[in-house]
């Protein structure tokens, strides 16, 4: 069926007015604490966390007394068995010393009952360096969950914004066709009064027809902002989900050199790098602790009856003092092993360093320029606009050609669309600057 295209865009705008109404409206604090929370990149993070905290306990769990709880039943007619568990339950007679008793024993049943306590006094140190290792991993762990946290407030950021740099091409999309509805219109007035060519109409036209595709292209762009927000909150697409106002993050005042310094201190990319680095030195002293001597003790108590019971009870204390005298180089290798992996989390590191280091200085360059930027696309529209009107006034007059007027317009678009552009950049730079240094937080947001 056919529609008038006024009752059409009528149509299309109440829509549009009816879902706005709907959607859920978020400010970018409030999209940044949802995706905080949603953001699946984060649950794997959390999950990075349990594991290095689960590792710290084991490794505390190491250097507690161990303590074993067992039952075992045993039937058997082996001679010299049959003889100890007989003497274990405290039963021999003199009738079991003889040869054919001792040769030929009757079966036997046995059940042991044993509580066994196991502890270690001196293991070369490697309990106390696993245990560094584990809380080094475990603080790299959540120095690592900072630092997934700061770089997925950026993209919010960054997102967030991009919907209103879309909405803000609409606007210059809607301006543009405004324009180009005008033109038509002059343009065929003065054709009718005999002022202008059929070519210029025809020209108003095929211009008029662009400005129509570069709104539906702003629009597109505004709902692919939409669904990479969504993606970042963890939403469903069809989710009815708008943005509040635009948010401009502080720009910091430090200077560049202060900006480093901030970044190699408190970076937590940095920090979980050094974290890692640690847990490599330890790995290193316990690798180096088995070649020590270690020194065990065992306290045990057993219980040895037909049945179930407590009827014959002994105890066992023991001592064992080990050191490997040759392990065929195996304890050497994991030596030198260790030793290169700390060597490698140390160039990792130095790495790392000199990246943020020139992140920053670039970041915070980028930001000072997109600052000068937005000052001189605004100057830049004012004059754009300037231009147009008297383009358009000498058209009307018939001092000039259609050609002139539609370069004007697109001058002046193009000059809006910067600006929109140049707005983004500074808002986005200044958390760029903010996650360079390890200081984007959602405070400031």
């Amino acid at each position: 069926m056919w529609i008038p295209k006024a009752p059409l865009r009528a149509l299309t705008i109440a829509l549009a007015l009816s879902w706005n109404a709907s959607a859920e409206t978020l400010t970018l604090r409030q999209a940044a604490e949802t995706a905080l929370a949603q953001n699946p990149e984060l649950a794997l993070s959390k999950a990075r966390i349990d594991q290095a905290e689960a590792g710290l306990r084991q490794a505390d769990g190491a250097r507690l007394p161990r303590v074993t709880l067992s039952l075992g039943a045993t039937h058997t007619n082996d001679a010299l068995s049959a003889f100890g568990l007989k003497l274990g339950q405290e039963r021999i007679g003199n009738a079991d010393f003889a040869p054919a008793k001792l040769n030929d024993p009757d079966a036997i049943n046995n059940l042991n009952t044993r509580v066994e306590v196991q502890a270690p006094l001196y293991t070369g140190g490697q309990i106390a360096a696993r245990q560094d290792e584990a809380r080094a991993w475990a603080r790299a762990a959540r120095d690592g969950d900072e630092s997934a946290r700061q770089q997925l407030l950026l993209e919010v950021l960054r997102a967030y914004q991009g919907v209103h740099l879309a909405r803000a091409h609409i606007r210059v999309a809607e301006q543009a066709r405004a324009a180009a509805t005008e033109y038509l219109r002059v343009a065929e007035n003065l054709h009718k009064q005999g002022m202008a060519v059929r070519a210029d109409v025809l020209s108003a036209r095929v211009n008029l027809d662009d400005a129509r595709l570069r709104l539906m292209q702003a629009q597109r762009m505004e709902a692919d902002a939409l669904d990479g927000l969504k993606r970042l909150l963890a939403r469903d697409l069809a989710d009815a989900l708008d943005v509040g106002a635009p948010h401009l993050p502080a720009l910091p005042t430090l200077d560049a050199g202060a900006l480093r310094a901030q970044a190699r201190a408190e970076h937590p990319t940095l920090k979980a790098l050094r974290g890692q680095g640690d847990a490599a030195q330890a790995a290193l002293g316990a690798a180096r602790g088995a070649k020590k001597p270690q020194v065990n003790v065992m306290a045990r108590h057993d219980w040895n009856d037909r049945g179930l019971g407590f009827g014959a009870a002994s105890y066992t204390i023991a001592g064992m003092l080990s050191w490997t005298a040759f392990d065929g180089g195996l304890n050497d290798a994991a030596i030198d092993r260790a030793q290169a992996a700390r060597m490698e989390q140390a160039a990792r590191l130095r790495q790392a360093e000199d990246a943020i280091a020139y992140q920053v200085t670039e970041a915070r360059r980028r930001a000072l320029e997109a600052e000068e930027r937005v000052q001189v696309r605004e100057a830049a529209v004012q004059e754009a606009e300037e231009a147009q009107r008297l383009t358009k006034r000498r058209y009307e007059n018939g001092v000039t050609t259609l050609v002139d007027l539609l370069s004007a317009q697109a001058q002046l678009d193009k000059s809006r669309a910067d600006l929109a552009q140049a707005q983004h950049e500074r808002a986005v730079s200044r958390g760029e600057v903010l996650r360079a240094a390890g200081m984007l937080t959602l405070e400031q947001l």
